[in-house]
């Protein structure tokens, strides 16, 4: 029963990531600002070094 709940949750944020996608709620320079950020916040010891974490640039 767990595992059919995490699915259907699991497609209904997909869906959500969709429809966002499709109304410009998700745009490419989103998801760019959001890689950067994970990147800075999971490598964060990089960016004390002056690794330049910018995603494209």
């Amino acid at each position: 029963m767990v595992r059919w709940r995490g699915l259907i949750i699991l497609i209904y944020v997909l869906i959500g990531i969709y429809v966002a996608w499709v109304h410009g709620y998700i745009t490419v320079g989103f998801l760019r600002s959001l890689a950067e950020a994970l990147l800075a916040v999971f490598l964060w010891f990089l960016v004390l070094l002056g690794v330049d974490l910018h995603v494209g640039k």
